[in-house]
């Protein structure tokens, strides 16, 4: 299984960027797809979770309103459109899947790096 993250770089605040990670060698459809991040010295958080395409998404209450997840089941693909973006946005992000059933995930993806400058 692979978990490719890609779109991540360096954008003024108030920009945009889109993040897409693109899954292999899993039932992607199976799976919870989640968005985490973390920034240099604090833990890791859940950023965005969407358990099927068309399904309700979660956000964490610091980016709501301004990313969206979307997942494409087609093309085994869960983007992250973020909107607004500000300085306390510069982390690195990891995808990561999780079987419906499972508690933990179970995949992660290698990490993307956003830098957002004010």
């Amino acid at each position: 299984v692979q978990l490719q993250a890609s779109g991540g770089g360096l954008m003024e605040a108030g920009g945009s960027l889109r993040l897409t990670c693109a899954a292999s060698g899993l039932t992607f459809r199976s799976y919870v797809m989640s968005w985490f991040r973390q920034a240099p010295g604090k833990e890791r958080e859940s950023v965005a979770r969407l358990s099927r395409s068309g399904g309700s998404p979660y956000y964490a209450d610091s980016v709501k309103g301004r990313f969206t997840i979307s997942r494409d089941d087609a093309k085994n693909t869960v983007d992250l459109q973020m909107d607004s973006l500000k300085p306390e946005d510069t982390a690195i992000y990891y995808c990561a899947a999780r079987r419906r059933d499972a508690y933990t995930y179970n995949y992660w993806g290698q990490g993307t790096q956003v830098t957002v400058s004010s």
